[in-house]
């Protein structure tokens, strides 16, 4: 593995962060001497962040842990009133500027978790991007901005290219997202000296665009692009996609003890990435538990989701909810609620079927009403949705000496290997 200069570009080496780089050396060496002041923009387009947005947070985190630089999260009260067309096949709903002012009140809390605020050199900064693109003229911004941009190069671009090789619409006010994202970074460059623009993959050609709209407007001081990988489970699952929506970070929109259970039902494959990518934990310790195989990954995952629990929601909350999670599959605690139904431990060790587990539990009449339910999403082992009706139940699903068998969210059984 390369060795950097700077903490920060081996922190996001070591943890998995680097997608694409603009100029990693000449980045390096402005990370190692501390001069950095980068920024990822979001959004306010619902009343709270989702997991697929911590991994640009946890990069602004590292950052300013390591002193790198200052970073910058930018609202985006003047874009959202756009709509970014990256990664949509339809044109995103036209917010109103009220429920968009309501919405970035309901964004800043959880940047307090990972971020430090001030006044101070490296503090970080909040900033809204209404600020300047509100009182933007369109004929002078037309002249001053939209001179430098190629239609045909912006049809190129991920964000219009896909959306039309679906033959899915693409509104022209969409279109000019493209514009204001990268006169952001302009703007940013001169007012704050920024230098740096992170966000995902998806975001490579926008985050590029803005250089060279820099460089053509006259900014003087080197300007970088770094992106994150877009992150899919192992089975290839949208990461921060259940089958009741999003992954929220707010408590509002999502209990503690939810969040707690996303991290926990996490799938063996992903442990390490996600225990690299969203804690932080040190290396080492995160080497000891990725070493885990069998039932013994089951205390890694808890590790996860007490740790990536804490970032947002606080330790307190973190450790309740894992509590919580232990009392609900505690042999004895449970079986008081809960009707228990034994089963060999020989045929959990041959792999018994989640089909016929559910008949001998007694949720089922027949393998084939087993089946239906688990196509229509009712379906769920130690409370992770089931998807494949040939999955198969083995000793190591047996946490805390039981499988939590569900039917809806009202119908419970317990199997207990016996």
């Amino acid at each position: 593995m390369t060795k950097h200069k700077s903490d920060l570009l081996n922190i996001f080496t070591q943890r998995g962060f680097i997608h694409q780089c603009s100029d990693i050396e000449h980045l390096d060496k402005e990370a190692a001497a501390h001069k950095l002041v980068a920024y990822v923009g979001y959004d306010c387009t619902a009343p709270s962040l989702h997991v697929g947005h911590l991994l640009s947070i946890m990069m602004l985190h590292w950052l300013q842990a390591t002193q790198s630089g200052r970073p910058i999260t930018l609202m985006g009260g003047g874009t959202t009133r756009v709509g970014d067309p990256s990664g949509k096949d339809e044109t995103r709903q036209l917010r109103s500027i009220e429920e968009i002012e309501a919405n970035k009140q309901a964004l800043k809390g959880v940047f307090a978790r990972l971020l430090t605020f001030g006044d101070g050199a490296r503090d970080a900064i909040m900033l809204d991007n209404a600020d300047w693109l509100a009182p933007l003229n369109y004929i002078e911004f037309l002249r001053d901005v939209g001179r430098h941009f190629s239609v045909n190069r912006m049809l190129t671009m991920d964000s219009a290219k896909l959306r039309l090789d679906r033959e899915q619409e693409l509104s022209f006010i969409e279109f000019n997202y493209m514009l204001l994202q990268a006169y952001d970074y302009v703007e940013l460059a001169r007012r704050y000296g920024c230098n740096l623009q992170m966000g995902g993959s998806d975001q490579w050609g926008n985050i590029v665009t803005g250089i060279d709209l820099g460089r053509r407007m006259g900014i003087k001081h080197h300007l970088f692009a770094l992106t994150c990988p877009l992150l899919t489970t192992s089975s290839g699952a949208k990461m921060g996609k259940t089958a009741s929506g999003a992954v929220w970070l707010n408590e509002a929109q999502l209990s503690p003890y939810d969040y707690w259970q996303y991290w926990r039902n996490t799938e063996d494959a992903d442990v390490e990435r996600f225990l690299k990518l969203f804690t932080l934990l040190p290396m080492d310790e995160i080497e000891r538990l990725s070493a885990l195989h069998g039932s013994e990954i089951n205390e890694a995952k808890k590790i996860l989701a007490t740790e990536a629990t804490a970032l947002i929601h606080g330790r307190e909350k973190a450790e309740t909810a894992a509590a919580t999670a232990k009392t609900t599959f505690e042999q004895g605690q449970l079986s008081a609620g809960l009707p228990t139904v034994e089963v060999s431990r020989a045929d959990l060790d041959k792999g018994l079927g989640v089909l016929a587990a559910f008949v001998k539990a007694g949720l089922v009449a027949s393998n084939s009403e087993a089946r239906r339910q688990v196509q229509g999403g009712a379906v769920k082992i130690n409370d992770r949705p089931v998807v494949d009706d040939k999955a198969v139940l083995t000793s190591s699903d047996a946490d805390s000496g039981v499988i939590k068998l569900s039917l809806g969210k009202k119908r419970h059984v317990l199997l207990k290997p016996v």
